[in-house]
């Protein structure tokens, strides 16, 4: 006859091993599922990741249409610019309506070209003519660095998640791995079934952290590049415009 105790330790292993592919089988492993079964505190570090991400979507969206804008719209402006007869009539045909970068700083340096025209003292020494050109340069690079300073905005926030998003999901990760191994040790069951669920609960951390980082990281890249490339722009129409306003301050 068989051992008692062998037959009774083999049905307490089949109930522990049927509980616990049972437990597996009725655990939700959806999205929603596994965040509603989540600890308190991975479920603080996966809303923390959708906020996130969230924000970076926007930031997203925002900055791809006003780069969108600004580039079309300062090709308007230099196509126009080049082909404009008096610059105090371009003047006075853009002052009213500058809204991008190149003609508020076109509109800057000709407010500083007026008002110093129209000063009482005498333009027609060779050191005020030179203190009139650098006031000129000076209120450009000033108009240009605060429009810079305002397409550049957000673009922090998509460096910060890109870099910090993945080391959150995987603190996420990491805890939610040692609770499954709490219940280890509690339920002295060392079933794969049945530590399951917290592991993928735990990895679902991980994933979450790395969809808000990859489209931050590639996004805060290419952004970066258009800004490089468009400052350069504005420098290039700076020094174009300096050069004529020399021309004219020398004739």
């Amino acid at each position: 006859m068989a051992d008692p105790t062998a037959v009774n330790t083999a049905v307490q292993g089949v109930d522990s091993g049927t509980l616990a592919g049972n437990a597996a089988t009725i655990h939700d492993f959806t999205i929603i599922g596994m965040f509603v079964n989540a600890d308190w505190i991975v479920k603080s570090v996966l809303i923390l990741l959708l906020l996130a991400s969230f924000w970076c979507w926007a930031i997203i969206f925002e900055k791809w249409l006003m780069f969108r804008s600004i580039k079309a719209k300062a090709v308007r402006f230099e196509n126009e610019f080049w082909s404009s007869e008096a610059l105090d009539k371009f003047y006075e045909k853009n002052k009213k309506r500058a809204n991008h970068p190149m003609a508020i700083i076109f509109v800057a340096a000709m407010e500083e070209w007026f008002r110093s025209k129209s000063s009482s003292v005498a333009q027609t020494a060779q050191g005020l003519k030179l203190s009139l050109r650098e006031r000129i340069v000076q209120v450009m690079q000033v108009a240009r660095n605060r429009e810079l300073e305002h397409i550049e905005s957000g673009l922090g926030f998509l460096a910060t998640t890109g870099s910090s998003a993945p080391f959150i999901g995987l603190f996420g990760t990491v805890w939610g791995i040692m609770n499954s191994f709490h219940g280890i040790a509690l339920s002295r069951n060392t079933s794969l079934v049945a530590v399951a669920p917290g592991i993928a609960e735990a990895l679902f951390a991980t994933a979450i952290g790395l969809f808000a980082a990859i489209p931050a990281v590639i996004a805060y890249n290419k952004f970066a590049s258009e800004l490089a490339r468009f400052s350069n722009k504005l420098d290039d129409f700076s020094t174009e415009f300096d050069t004529i306003l020399s021309r004219q301050l020398e004739g």
